[in-house]
């Protein structure tokens, strides 16, 4: 990724620009992209890319994550998130379904239902 050799370190990639991240008022970093744009993240689901050199890294808080509960659920990935970079694709690159209703919701930057209305067959 261009944005990794650029600042020549390892990163997190969250494909999913969640839109519950967007009612926090923390401070982020802005990137450019040639075809999207990427921001600063401090949270994610359990949905996010990375390198073998990261999860070696942080082996112990992925692996913590399936030993106890903790609150939030990926509360060790917001925790690894202070150490290492997470970026987030504008627009988003994936979808996560959940509750309309939801908090988690659709991304706010993309026309899903014209996607799946160009793609239907």
């Amino acid at each position: 990724m261009r944005i990794a050799s650029q600042l020549n370190k390892e990163i997190i990639m969250c494909p999913a620009d969640y839109p519950y991240l967007y009612t926090k008022s923390d401070a982020t970093q802005n990137f450019l992209g040639q075809n999207y744009h990427w921001r600063k993240v401090n949270e994610t689901l359990c949905t996010f890319l990375t390198s073998r050199k990261i999860v070696e890294k942080h082996w112990n808080k992925f692996i913590s994550m399936c030993e106890k509960e903790h609150a939030p659920f990926e509360k060790p990935l917001h925790d690894i998130y202070e150490k290492e970079l997470c970026i987030s694709p504008i627009p988003s690159l994936a979808i996560h379904f959940t509750n309309i209703n939801s908090i988690f919701g659709l991304s706010p930057n993309v026309d899903w239902k014209k996607i799946w209305d160009e793609n239907e067959t």
